[in-house]
């Protein structure tokens, strides 16, 4: 293995993120104010973090001035990644039903204009009990489906396609409050990338796992050798100076885009320097048993 490549003072592993195929839908809601479009992309992108206990990965994407979005209102573009079509399919229909169906003067639009379908108001559409009505507009079927307020107007269906979950990074530092700053710094670069999101809170993960525990219910558990308090009892990858570690996970719509995401938040951690706090960079890998994907962090460099 050759020597770390050093940035303004701040050591970046010659390792790789290890990342997994997953499929990936695009759906733009809107409403009669960015506030509304907001509540609803919130609570869609809810307890979306992991696929690990939560069955998708989800954020939101992007916020679009009425100029960007079909109907010509305020909206959002979502992403929601999953391991599987059906997993997919699944999670679409109910976080639809549940969080944009409810919300207050939204409508719902597919992102994307190729690849598979999946259902959207094809399914939900059956909430109106008999009283929806679908119109044909430049060849795509919208419903009109009854509510309270008005009318809920939404697309059939969405497309989704191949996507690529898990490029991360980790990020060394001396103490948990320079990570976390540092942290939110490459966290407001890296959701300027396009078909990319960062799908836990606020962008970071403090809890990184490793594949396996030694309880057989569990799959995942602690990555115990990037915990700074157990430097003295597991085997640790840390240097006496770190004192927290937080990770950064990226999932796109390509390797192209994870790649472009995890370059610009390299780009941002390293432009701040060893005055920073932060002295690493590294990633999380199995040896390449866990995905096809492998994010080079040398390739990465700015």
């Amino acid at each position: 293995m050759s020597a770390p490549k050093i940035i303004n003072g701040i050591s970046i592993d010659e390792t790789f993120a290890e990342a997994f195929p997953m499929v990936g839908a695009r759906i733009i809601v809107t409403a009669r104010t960015e506030r509304w479009a907001m509540n609803a992309g919130l609570a869609f992108t809810g307890f979306a973090t992991s696929v690990i206990g939560c069955g998708c990965e989800a954020g939101i994407e992007k916020v679009l001035s009425g100029a960007e979005t079909p109907d010509g209102r305020p909206g959002l573009s979502i992403l929601l990644f999953a391991m599987g079509d059906d997993a997919l399919k699944g999670q679409l229909t109910n976080r639809l039903g549940q969080t944009i169906l409810t919300c207050p003067s939204t409508a719902c639009f597919s992102g994307l204009t190729t690849g598979k379908k999946a259902a959207l108001g094809n399914m939900i559409r059956y909430f109106g009990d008999g009283y929806q009505l679908s119109k044909v507009i430049d060849g795509q079927r919208f419903w009109r489906i009854p509510v309270m307020e008005g009318e809920f107007l939404v697309a059939d269906f969405t497309h989704y396609q191949p996507a690529v979950g898990g490029g991360n990074l980790l990020i060394l530092a001396d103490d948990g409050e320079k990570a976390l700053f540092a942290c939110e710094k490459a966290v407001d670069a890296m959701r300027k990338v396009p078909n990319c999101v960062l799908p836990f809170p606020g962008g970071v993960v403090r809890s990184g796992s490793k594949v396996g525990s030694k309880y057989k219910a569990l799959f995942a558990s602690s990555n115990d050798a990037f915990c700074p308090t157990l430097k003295g009892l597991a085997h640790t990858q840390l240097s006496p100076e770190t004192g927290s570690v937080l990770e950064i996970v990226i999932d796109g719509l390509s390797f192209e885009d994870v790649a472009a995401c995890m370059k610009e938040g390299i780009r941002a951690l390293t432009d701040g320097g060893r005055a920073s706090g932060v002295h690493r960079i590294s990633a999380g890998n199995y040896g390449g048993n866990l995905g096809p994907f492998h994010f080079k962090l040398h390739e990465l460099l700015p």
